[in-house]
């Protein structure tokens, strides 16, 4: 079996953060281990509490995974200091690891700043350019490309200027009232839009940390970019129409869905 790790905050509703990556690496068949940033108290509808580790205690879990079970994949979801972005970028290019896949949390769909500025220098200087694929929103590819995205014209331009900047593939999630949920994956040079239909759920908490987490998870498995890409968007499409219905907040969504009701690992992947 093939394994990853994901480098994220813990979210005690579980739709969020490391538990939903686990549960998602899960059903996308690998191997899920953890490196835990921050602790969180939080339900579906808001956080009352948070306690970051501290730099040197984050590195001993990444050590611990690394000296013993080595992860074909690294995604790693919002990291709120300098401190511990600087961390995790030394552990991952010490260790040489593989198929980084950052989901660069730092601006909320509102537009509300989530991390503060030296937090955003660091992850752009020492772990963006450390990463095979990004995934940011539409406000996060505005900090990144310093440029505004207002039609889908503005999102190639942005993610090329992402791509030649950090030296990564990008994946620029659309929506925020531009699109009706259609993605671009740009990547050497070439640009591919994924389409997708906006789905009537109110449980979304926590759809970036699952789409990022599926996509780490098929590349761990051996899948080239795209496939990988595809797989991860056909797996959160169908987990927001499962409709899972938790509770009286927003909700996280069904995490617990596997493609077509089969676990994933039985595709054999593409060439890469």
């Amino acid at each position: 079996m093939k394994t990853a790790l994901s480098i994220a905050g813990s979210d005690s509703s579980g739709g969020a953060g490391i538990q939903a990556d686990i549960k998602t690496m899960t059903m996308n068949g690998v191997y899920a281990m953890t490196a835990i940033t921050a602790l969180t108290a939080q339900n579906t509808t808001g956080v009352t509490g948070i306690s970051e580790v501290t730099p040197e205690f984050l590195k001993q879990q990444i050590d611990a995974i690394f000296t013993d079970i080595r992860p074909d994949a690294v995604k790693i979801g919002m990291v709120s200091s300098a401190a511990l972005i600087r961390t995790i970028a030394e552990c991952l290019r010490s260790y040489e690891a593989d198929n980084i896949v950052v989901d660069p949390v730092m601006v909320a769909t509102s537009g509300a700043k989530l991390i503060d500025d030296d937090a955003v220098a660091t992850l752009k200087q020492e772990l963006l350019p450390l990463a095979a694929l990004i995934t940011p929103n539409i406000p996060e590819a505005e900090v990144l490309a310093e440029m505004s995205v207002q039609s889908e014209a503005d999102m190639i331009a942005a993610a090329k200027r992402i791509n030649e900047l950090y030296g990564c593939a990008v994946l620029l999630k659309g929506g925020h009232s531009l699109n009706d949920a259609n993605d671009l994956l740009y990547e050497n040079g070439h640009y591919r839009w994924f389409y997708g239909r906006r789905i009537q759920n109110p449980n979304t908490h926590g759809t970036g940390c699952t789409l990022s987490s599926a996509i780490a998870s098929n590349l761990a498995k051996g899948f080239d970019m795209t496939a990988a890409v595809q797989r991860g968007k056909e797996y959160i499409s169908g987990a927001l129409e499962a409709m899972l219905d938790l509770g009286k907040g927003s909700g996280p969504m069904n995490h617990a869905f596997s493609l077509n009701g089969e676990f994933a690992q039985e595709a054999e992947p593409t060439e890469a």
